[in-house]
């Protein structure tokens, strides 16, 4: 090599999952939903047609990957800017690059911003001209909503594409090539990974690759040779390196102990619901799992019956994320002992069943004239619609018939008399409603 090989050295630099980073649609890991052949943006980039769009999704599943491939692919000119560190100036600078390159090149300029999700409104409005344009494409990479984090007047003009957390198979697959590239993966150093190590990378990595790149990277990187020289990656060495213990029982347990949970949660018993829980947690599992099974839990076996349990479930998640553990187990804590000692009803799940099946069976389903848009129509229909009965003229509520005809009387939400729903029963009775 020569010795002033300066860009060699600076490519051996860059961490695993930057040199592992996918530079074509063939390469790329995960997201079927969005790449897959024949699918929109795949089309859209074949022709060299995306319009404006914003990738939406959690951190290490492939958002600048893509974007990175659109830049490589395209025939315009690309520019990347970081919405925490750009201002103003920059924005307005890109913008009047753009205009440049339109009109002496008839080139039009891709703007990849990452973490959009950060442009304040002043910034925002920088831009905005320009996309309405079609001077810039803009391509917004975030890992939070863009509907409720981000200036509606740029996601308006946006097309959404949602990214989820790529499957274990996913990221095992990407690590076994990395382990097998000798150019820019772990080749050169022949490391042999048990498959347990692997799999535990894997399935710790919670869907973000770039973790799980960065994981294998330091576990080869830091186990000591054996006497032949060769590089030996054991369980214990991926436990280390992605700071997860193994799970400490097989999946059939793992399964047996989850589903001891939620039958813990629904038959009210809180000292059994925490045990299994943390028996869960120490295990090595997500507390996030165990959360997103409380939340449900909460909605489908507690419902109506003590609406506050959805909240307090949903509260400790958003707790937990913030916190993380210790701290955010206490909050977990909580809102397990808060469904249990809830009282339950299935009603909820029961009404949702029943409406789902009636709104997939029914065909008869014409909306009544009382309850359509009164803004269009002859003014005959106009005079049918004018009928609706206005809830407020009537101290609140007036009986008159919101369901299609086909479908006329039929009840799916049925209170119990446990907890808020007996108060829901006395005032359904009241308005007439007996079932």
């Amino acid at each position: 090599m020569d010795l002033f090989d300066f860009n060699g050295n600076e490519e051996k630099a860059k961490p695993l999952a930057e040199r592992m980073r996918a530079s074509s649609l063939d390469a790329f890991v995960g997201q079927k939903h969005i790449v897959a052949e024949g699918s929109l943006l795949r089309r859209a980039i074949a022709l060299d047609r995306l319009g404006s769009c914003i990738f939406w999704g959690p951190p290490g599943c492939g958002k600048t990957t893509l974007a990175n491939i659109i830049a490589a692919t395209t025939r315009g000119a690309f520019v990347r800017l970081n919405a925490v560190n750009a201002g103003v100036a920059d924005v307005k600078k890109a913008v009047e690059e753009a205009r440049e390159e339109l009109k002496l090149r008839n080139r039009r300029t891709y703007l990849l911003l990452d973490e959009c999700h950060r442009f304040n409104k002043t910034q925002s409005d920088a831009l905005l001209p320009a996309i309405e344009q079609g001077t810039i494409i803009f391509i917004g990479s975030t890992t939070e909503n863009p509907y409720a984090s981000m200036t509606p007047a740029i996601v308006s003009r946006c097309r959404v594409f949602e990214f989820k957390r790529l499957t274990q198979e996913e990221i095992e697959g990407a690590l076994q090539r990395a382990l097998a590239d000798a150019r820019k993966g772990l080749g050169m150093y022949a490391a042999k990974v048990e498959d347990a190590a692997l799999k535990h990378i894997a399935a710790m990595a919670g869907g973000d690759l770039r973790t799980a790149y960065n994981a294998l990277e330091l576990a080869v990187l830091t186990t000591p040779p054996q006497a032949d020289g060769s590089i030996c990656v054991t369980l214990s060495d991926a436990e280390q390196s992605i700071q997860k213990k193994a799970l400490s029982y097989n999946e059939d347990l793992y399964y047996d102990i989850l589903s001891a949970f939620c039958k813990s949660l629904r038959g009210s018993d809180a000292d059994a619901a925490l045990y299994y829980a943390f028996r869960l947690i120490e295990g090595g599992c997500d507390p996030m799992l165990v959360l997103r099974r409380l939340i449900v839990h909460a909605a489908e076996d507690v419902g109506m019956a003590d609406p506050n349990a959805l909240v307090v479930a949903t509260s400790a998640l958003t707790a937990f994320e913030k916190l993380g553990a210790p701290e955010g187990l206490i909050p977990l804590s909580e809102a397990i002992i808060y469904v249990c000692e809830a009282e339950k009803s299935n009603a909820v799940i029961c009404a949702m069943d029943a409406a789902r099946e009636d709104a997939v069976r029914t065909r008869d389903d014409a909306i009544p004239a009382h309850l359509r848009d009164v803004s269009y129509g002859s003014r005959e229909m106009k005079a049918a619609r004018a009928k609706y009965l206005y809830p407020h003229d009537f101290g609140g509520w007036v009986e008159q018939q919101y369901l299609p005809d086909a479908l006329k009387g039929r009840v799916y939400y049925t209170p119990t008399e446990n907890g808020f729903e007996e108060v829901v029963r006395k005032t359904r009775t009241r308005k007439g409603i007996t079932k």
